[in-house]
């Protein structure tokens, strides 16, 4: 016996939630300051279609020390963007992703004397 899969057509797609390059830049540039500062050391991106997250690691362990969440559903509510820790407790939310990473960029800033 035969299985027949049918062939998915354009409408029955759902659009798949994406950094776009400008907010994928961000992270990045923020992810190698941080790696530059000696606080990550690994990363991992994973794209679903609710959402799409960037996991930043101190160590290669289990659990990401912060996660980047952009979802898209969430937008019109209390903003698309969310920085996670490392226990799963939400950070900061908000609609602008510069205001979501500046928790992290304040641990870059040095008193230079």
């Amino acid at each position: 016996m035969s299985v027949i899969a049918p062939f998915p057509s354009t409408w029955d797609r759902r659009p798949i939630a994406s950094f776009d390059r400008k907010e994928l830049m961000r992270i990045l540039d923020l992810y190698g300051r941080m790696v530059a500062a000696g606080h990550w050391r690994d990363y991992a991106l994973r794209i679903d279609p609710d959402v799409a997250m960037f996991a930043a690691y101190r160590r290669h362990s289990e659990r990401p020390e912060v996660l980047i969440e952009k979802r898209p559903a969430l937008r019109l509510k209390q903003g698309a963007f969310a920085l996670v820790g490392e226990h799963g407790a939400v950070l900061k939310r908000g609609h602008e992703l510069a205001g979501v990473l500046a928790p992290l960029e304040r641990r870059l800033m040095r008193l230079v004397g």
